[in-house]
């Protein structure tokens, strides 16, 4: 007898007719059931196949059992009958009890497989838990995570992250006591702080701006809107041309009518910038009454390409600025590559983020008291306090203190607003329902999206959150965060607008970590009053919060928020201000595996991608100076 593996269809019983080998029964081996939809990296790569065994005429292969033996004795009692025994009757008699004794026994056989199939169901059932749903399609995360209180007082999540989290509440719960790793709080120190800032150092003439004059309406949000202000001033700069100080865009997103002089000092900036180039606060007399987009002199967004050399700039809207004198760049934000570009001017790109920009001194007086709360009124002022708020703001801050040590905070910035789940093109967990939502608000919002999809084969959902692509959803981020270690009782500032899903989706972060503050419970609605419709008056106040914090965490490193705040950190935080970068395609992997990990195995994971992304390193080529400013443009090595 030979013993065949022909497909994973063979989990059935099937009698097969041949001529000179009548009835041969195939039963298999036993029921496997990791051949249920599951993430693929949650299953083995490659499935057993299942071997059945065969029973040709009284033989059996060596995983025969009591069926086998049953069908041999009664193959077996055939094959003793002697040939010239046989009567007619008997003969008849004998064919009805050959086919009677196999019902029976492919009746018990089935029996035995239905009992088998159902006990090893059970027990796959209690291992992957009682979330069917999270087997057919691990790689989507939940839509909502609901926290229910039963009578004995333990705390239940339900979701896809439902069992992840309640380890979670169980490993935080057990170690609320214990000491936080020592990282947690720290960057490298030794080679974070052998940079040093020195892109406030000059090596040239100033410039006279005698080519024309340059306006810039910057698109976005505040984030955005601070990239395309230095952009703007290197290229007063690289065409020598006069810089009229910077508009913003009004954005049907952001929904902010906020003017440059809103949000930043304008007279600090014209001032601090003076020998470099030359700003004026409008265009002159002569040159207003001119219909810029009659005469060509408006530039949009279009059409310049995404980070073009200074080449193109030369080349093409110089002349112009020549010709009419004044050039409007429309829409104007990331147009300005980082390599290749000259080296004063790229410490002059630095130089207006890190020093020229800083904000009004109502947006730093809030702030101030937003930080004071935070360190729990301590009279030592934040490392970069002095920088973000002013001497005046801390001045006032020590004044009013009335404890010495201050209270730490972790700051987290979830980049999850729907505008940014829209764009992504991501699937989180929400269903049909979620699908309408958010294709209507990329109609609106994002048309050439959306005209895209018509024309092109996009990736699908899965392989962009395989491929790291998709924002950290809050319940990924609190998992993140009880995994690197962040006790219970650390204090947690989330910075973010309205969270897509309502304050619902952060039900598991609160339970997790209750010290979870806002700027909106800190500060009193008094005191929020005057930037009530002012958005990027408030994402200001956020800024200056995730700055200053004693650990920031970002859950997108695509953020403009959180690139401006890490470089910040870096530039100002002499190696002693650490930030939390995910690598989110390693993270997928992990999550991915959410019903079948243990706790200790996922924190070990999750600190080893986490730990890997606090690594000191120069900026790499063609990359943001905003966010990687360990440049010899930007600090200087002190070693």
């Amino acid at each position: 007898m030979s013993s065949t593996s022909n497909s994973n269809n063979s989990h059935n019983l099937a009698v097969e007719s041949k001529q000179d080998r009548p009835n041969t029964v195939r039963i298999p081996d036993r029921v496997d059931l990791r051949g249920s939809p599951r993430s693929r990296q949650g299953s083995p790569s490659h499935s057993p196949r299942l071997g059945p065994s065969r029973f040709l005429n009284g033989e059996k292969s060596g995983a025969s059992f009591v069926g086998a033996e049953l069908l041999g004795k009664l193959w077996g009692d055939r094959k003793k009958q002697p040939k010239n025994a046989k009567r007619k009757g008997g003969k008849v008699w004998y064919q009805k009890r050959r086919v009677k004794g196999l019902v029976v026994v492919t009746a018990l056989v089935g029996l035995f497989f239905l009992v088998d199939w159902i006990m090893l169901l059970r027990l796959q059932d209690h291992r992957v838990g009682s979330d069917d749903r999270s087997s057919r399609n691990a790689s989507s995360v939940s839509a909502q995570v609901k926290v229910t209180k039963p009578r004995k007082g333990k705390k239940h999540y339900s979701g896809i992250y439902g069992r992840l989290l309640a380890l979670a509440a169980h490993a935080l719960a057990e170690g609320q006591n214990k000491r936080e790793p020592k990282d947690l709080w720290q960057e490298p120190v030794v080679p974070a702080s052998a940079w040093r800032p020195c892109a406030d150092q000059r090596d040239w003439e100033p410039n006279e701006g005698k080519n024309g004059y340059i306006m810039v309406t910057a698109n976005g949000g505040i984030n955005q809107q601070r990239v395309a202000v230095c952009n703007a001033v290197v290229l007063a700069r690289l065409l020598n041309a006069t810089l009229v100080v910077p508009k913003f865009m009004y954005s049907s997103v952001w929904k902010d009518v906020s003017q440059f002089g809103d949000i930043y000092q304008e007279e600090h900036f014209i001032k601090y910038l003076a020998p470099d180039i030359r700003i004026v606060k409008e265009l002159p007399e002569e040159l207003k009454s001119l219909d810029l987009e009659a005469i060509g002199s408006v530039v949009r967004d279009v059409d310049v390409r995404k980070e073009s050399k200074p080449s193109f700039y030369l080349k093409d809207i110089l002349p112009i600025l020549l010709q009419k004198r004044v050039v409007h760049f429309v829409g104007f934000g990331n147009r300005l590559a980082f390599d290749p570009i000259p080296f004063q001017l790229q410490r002059l790109r630095c130089r207006c983020n890190f020093h020229a920009l800083k904000f009004v001194p109502k947006i730093q007086e809030t702030a101030a008291l937003l930080l004071e709360r935070l360190h729990k009124h301590s009279a030592q002022p934040g490392l970069l306090d002095h920088y973000l708020v002013g001497p005046h703001a801390v001045a006032a801050m020590i004044a009013r203190s009335d404890r010495a040590k201050a209270s730490k905070y972790l700051a987290l910035h979830l980049r999850f607003e729907i505008d940014m789940v829209a764009h992504s093109l991501c699937e989180f967990g929400g269903g049909e329902q979620e699908g309408q939502e958010l294709e209507a608000y990329r109609q609106i919002h994002f048309p050439a999206l959306t005209e895209l999809k018509k024309t092109e084969k996009l990736p699908s959902p899965a392989m962009l959150r395989s491929e790291g692509l998709c924002p950290l959803t809050p319940e990924e981020a609190v998992l993140m965060l009880a995994a690197l270690g962040f006790n219970r009782k650390t204090q947690v500032y989330v910075a973010g607008a309205q969270i897509y899903g309502g304050t619902s989706r952060l039900a598991a972060l609160r339970s997790l970590y209750p010290n979870l503050v806002t700027k909106e419970n800190l500060l009193s609605s008094a005191e929020l009053e005057p930037f009530k419709n002012f958005s990027s008056q408030l994402a200001a106040l956020d800024f200056i919060a995730c700055t200053a914090a004693d650990a920031f965490a970002m859950t997108d490193s695509g953020s403009q928020l959180s690139s401006l705040v890490s470089g910040y950190r870096i530039y100002y935080g002499g190696g002693r201000m650490p930030t939390i970068r995910p690598n989110k395609r390693r993270l997928a992997d992990i999550f991915v595996k959410n019903n079948t990990i243990e706790w200790k195995v996922f924190e070990q994971r999750v600190r080893k991608a986490v730990r890997q992304t606090k690594h000191v390193q120069s900026r790499p080529k063609a990359r943001s100076v905003f966010r990687y400013p360990r440049c010899k443009e930007c600090m200087c090595r002190t070693d």
